[in-house]
This record gives C-alpha cells, structure tokens and sequence, in this order.
C-alpha cells in the first residue's frame, strides 16, 4: 500500500481502528500501512441516523471502523437495513447500489461500501425535501 497523507484541522476527529482521535492542533499525518479510518463529515455520530438510508450507513460505519463484535454486528444490520429499503422503493437503481454496497461490505470493503451509501442518502434527502449541512 502506498502512503496517504491527510491534513486535520484543529478540532477534527478521526477514528483509526476503531480510536477515535481528536486533533488539538492543525496536523498532517501519514498513514504508511492499511488501516480503518475515517474522519471529519464521513464519520456520522449515532443521533445523525435519523431516516433509513442515515441508519444504513450507520451500520455500514460499525461494520467498517468498530470492535470485532461491532463490525459483525454492523454488518447484520445493515444486511437487515438493506432488505428493508430495497423492499420499500421503486427505484431500480437505488437497489442496485445498495446491493452493489452490500457486496462489498460482505468482502469487507466497507469503505466503498460507505461512499455507495453516502449516494443513497442524497437520494433520500432530494426525494424527502430534507435539506444537507452544509
């Protein structure tokens, strides 16, 4: 794996492996070797799974950056999720990205799992009206 280097503003939060870390001042880092991180906007906090798609990347998120037991349990979920969505719209391509999601969080690649379920969300919040934080 080649180097990433990120760049943190003072009061970011980024979880590696499950830690989360708080920046107390402007940072670069490099991460040399793989790991499980997100950070800033693309980590949601429980109380931010507020509609189906929001619940959906939620448990795509435990299943990506939690314990051991959270990511099996993350994973369930979002399984569970899924199903319930899928069943309930009537777009044909909102189902097939989140099977397309679903595939990749089974082969633990979560990350692109999270990006397809960031798509859905901005589906679900033009389709409701609901407007995005900026």
């Amino acid at each position: 794996m080649s180097t990433l280097v990120l760049e943190l503003r003072q009061g970011d939060t980024m979880i590696v492996n499950g830690a989360p870390i708080r920046f107390r001042t402007k940072s670069r880092i490099e991460l040399t070797a793989h790991a499980r991180f997100l950070f800033g906007k693309q980590i949601m906090a429980p109380e931010e799974a507020d509609s189906p798609a929001r619940r959906i990347y939620f448990a795509l998120q435990s299943a990506y950056i939690g314990t051991e037991a959270e990511r099996a349990t993350g994973l369930g979920a979002a399984r569970g999720l899924i199903a319930q969505f899928s069943g309930a719209t009537t777009s044909v391509l909102v189902r097939e990205i989140l099977g397309r999601a679903l595939a990749l969080a089974e082969t633990d690649q979560c990350y692109q799992a999270l990006k397809l379920a960031r798509r859905i969300i901005r589906h679900e919040d033009a389709v409701l009206g609901r407007v995005q934080p900026e």
